[in-house]
């Protein structure tokens, strides 16, 4: 099988050209428009991925990872299997390589939602299928995806925004870091010292022409921004909670924060959210909030993955 082309595999957004990472973000739109009014259940029209498989790996818990993913690829045609880690030979010791080997003689793509950024880069490395990061220590590019359509449906294209992170500068905030400078928005990241992102991904995307200013000023992140962004302060793995309660009271999303936002400005969180630490009841559930149509807009960006993956978007 190592003769022929080489997959496609979905791992972070870094590795793509800003011409490639715009074609994703066009195709998402372009696929939810055209399902107005359907059925959720209902497959598109052309449905592009009927014959094919994909299978999901989870290491981790997940909603809307899960759900966006099996709809998405039962909207395209396709089909879908659920594999817990714990529940497979992985759960037994057998190396992720020779999963890899396996699943990709019987399923034409593997998205992976894993505790380890290594695991994914090794599985991908072996395997013959495309391999999509549903999420990582390191990264989560899917989620992203759904972000920047997010906002491009409230406010148009994303090129020119400002976008302030406040809170935990994790693997959410890595990725919109990924994408910053590809996609020509400004980052304004507001953290607690211990919890800054990785110097190598801000130099990164500084590298490739973004603007990303990062401090521990929240306010000063979010003041005329168009979007302002939050996280848990404590998320699956972390095993510091004390600590981190302590150190993000000061980082807290609240009305009066956003209110020195632009007037237009979006709120957005990945979700689960935990009302009354990251942000307050008032903001999530405000008429700035869009998080129920980021998470929704999980399924229409993970269609846009997939066929990239699997014939080109």
């Amino acid at each position: 099988m190592r003769g022929a082309a080489a997959p496609r595999h979905f791992l972070d957004l870094h590795a793509f050209t800003g011409a490639e990472l715009r074609a994703l973000l066009d195709e998402a739109h372009r696929r939810k428009a055209a399902r107005a009014g359907l059925p959720k259940g209902a497959r598109d029209p052309d449905a592009p991925l009927a014959g094919r498989v994909l299978a999901m790996i989870f290491q981790k818990n997940s909603t809307r990872t899960r759900v966006s993913f099996d709809v998405g690829m039962r909207q395209l045609g396709g089909e879908t299997i659920v594999l817990n880690a714990g529940d497979t030979q992985l759960g037994r010791g057998e190396s992720i390589e020779d999963t890899a080997r396996v699943l990709s003689r019987m399923v034409d793509a593997v998205m992976i939602r894993a505790n380890d950024h290594g695991d994914v880069e090794a599985f991908a490395a072996a395997s013959d299928a495309p391999v999509i990061n549903g999420l990582t220590d390191l990264s989560h590019p899917c989620q992203i995806l759904a972000d920047l359509m997010t906002i491009e449906e409230r406010l148009g294209p994303i090129a020119g925004k400002t976008v302030a992170w406040v809170g935990d500068g994790n693997n959410v905030c890595a990725s919109f870091v990924h994408a910053a400078g590809l996609l020509g928005y400004a980052m304004r990241i507001a953290t607690p010292p211990a919890y800054a992102p990785r110097t190598q991904d801000v130099q990164a995307a500084r590298a490739a022409g973004a603007s990303i200013e990062v401090s521990q000023d929240a306010a000063r992140a979010v003041a005329g921004a168009d979007v302002v962004v939050t996280d848990c302060w404590v998320s699956m793995g972390d095993t510091d909670k004390d600590a981190r309660m302590a150190a993000f009271p000061p980082y807290q999303v609240t009305a009066a924060l956003m209110a020195t936002a632009a007037p237009h400005a979006v709120f957005l969180h990945c979700l689960p959210a935990h009302r009354g630490e990251e942000m307050t009841d008032e903001v999530i559930d405000g008429p700035q909030s869009a998080v129920f149509d980021e998470a929704e807009n999980r399924i229409h960006a993970q269609k846009a993955v997939l066929l990239w993956c699997l014939r080109g978007a």
